[in-house]
């Protein structure tokens, strides 16, 4: 019965992957969109990343001691409350045509977005003892549709087609009926979870430290789970990174006004989905950290070519990575939080906060942008794979206290 009711749980649990990666990949929309509407640098049109990204870095760590107290359940229904109240709020932020409170209000949906991460990766590894990476990987696949559906919403309802901006206040709120939608059906699925009444893995979590017996005190005593956070931030930087500037480069290299390029971003974001599916198959059989160490060598193969060729084939280069990077955060959180038993929320709590990446790498990259140019700017995500790589071979091993004797 326990495993009939963890398969339904880990089933239900596919729809919140798929709102926050629907949510986050319209960020990649609305960054070009508001470029254009207050003519923005570089830099600033990525603080949109700053402030949804930001989010994770502020909120990670209570929600995590926060998950402790009410149970993963309660916080998945408390997540999509508080990302519904962040969409709701893009309509008074529409209608001043300020970026300021654009950021403020994508501040508040992220923090929605950030309770359902910490509490959706911890709760789908505990659900599938065992085949944490495999499971999380699967999972995920389902954020990825997420990613490859909501280009074509945000082009379809956000994105004008018009190379000028002709009323600004117009365009700015084009946002404001897709921002609604997506609070309506994230009210419609807190009200679904609640009634689902999903079970609290919060005891097997407690049995796995008793089964550990390894007396350690602190999540930061386990070096993996630091250097995975670390790895975290990369990985989540990269990828926000390349999808941020995704658009533009693809209408300097390729000609492409911005409404067509907004569609191709679905092939970024769809290759991760085509490849979950396939690494929650391959991991099956080829141990984790070796499928996280060929994709990150992958990665930065094709950055390099793209840097190189500075032309067409950029665009397809750079749309690759996706790809590539399909199951590297369910991995690096697998393998980050293995063997944590009890310090599993908090360690959740901890990669939700690395994953300031998304915050932080974007607006390097826009500097590097402004100042060298927008391809040699891919240098910045190029060096983020390199550490991953360091951990798929290295950093992702459990240290157990009899290593150190």
């Amino acid at each position: 019965m326990q495993t009939k009711s963890n398969t339904f749980a880990l089933a239900s649990l596919t729809a919140l992957f798929f709102i926050m990666g629907f949510i986050t990949v319209l960020n990649d929309v609305l960054i070009p969109h508001l470029k254009k509407i207050f003519e923005l640098s570089h830099f600033e049109a990525a603080l949109v990343q700053f402030c949804f990204f930001g989010a994770y870095f502020i909120t990670g760590g209570p929600f995590g001691k926060l998950l402790e107290k009410i149970g993963y359940p309660a916080g998945v229904v408390g997540g999509f409350l508080l990302t519904a109240l962040g969409c709701i709020l893009f309509y008074p932020a529409a209608s001043t045509a300020s970026y300021p409170i654009f950021l403020g209000a994508l501040f508040i949906l992220a923090s929605g977005v950030v309770l359902l991460q910490t509490a959706g990766n911890p709760f789908v590894t505990l659900l599938a003892p065992g085949k944490e990476a495999t499971a999380l990987t699967l999972v995920q696949a389902f954020n990825s549709l997420g990613t490859t559906v909501g280009p074509h919403f945000g082009a379809l309802l956000i994105i004008s087609g018009t190379a000028e901006v002709v009323d600004k206040a117009k365009e700015a709120q084009s946002v404001q009926i897709p921002y609604l939608i997506i609070a309506g059906v994230a009210i419609l699925l807190a009200v679904v979870f609640y009634l689902l009444k999903l079970p609290d893995v919060r005891e097997r979590a407690e049995q796995i430290s008793e089964e550990n017996h390894d007396g350690k005190q602190s999540m930061f005593e386990y070096p993996h789970l630091v250097l995975g956070a670390l790895a975290i931030f990369f990985y989540v930087g990269a990828e926000v990174s390349i999808g941020s500037f995704l658009i533009n480069t693809m209408e300097k290299v390729s000609n492409l006004d911005a409404k067509t390029a907004t569609q191709y971003i679905s092939y970024y974001w769809g290759g991760a989905m085509v490849g979950r599916f396939i690494g929650s198959a391959i991991m099956a059989k080829i141990a984790p950290n070796r499928c996280l160490a060929f994709n990150a060598i992958m990665n930065v193969i094709l950055l390099v070519l793209a840097i190189v060729l500075d032309n067409h084939t950029t665009t397809y280069l750079l749309l690759a990575i996706g790809f590539f990077n399909s199951i590297m955060f369910p991995t690096i959180f697998s393998l980050a939080t293995k063997s944590l038993g009890k310090f599993t929320s908090q360690a959740s709590g901890l990669i939700c906060i690395a994953i300031v990446g998304g915050a932080l790498v974007p607006p390097v990259q826009g500097l590097v942008a402004d100042y060298m140019g927008l391809i040699i700017s891919y240098l910045v995500p190029m060096v983020c794979y390199f550490y991953i790589i360091f951990f798929a071979l290295q950093g992702y091993k459990v240290v157990t206290d009899k290593e150190h004797l």
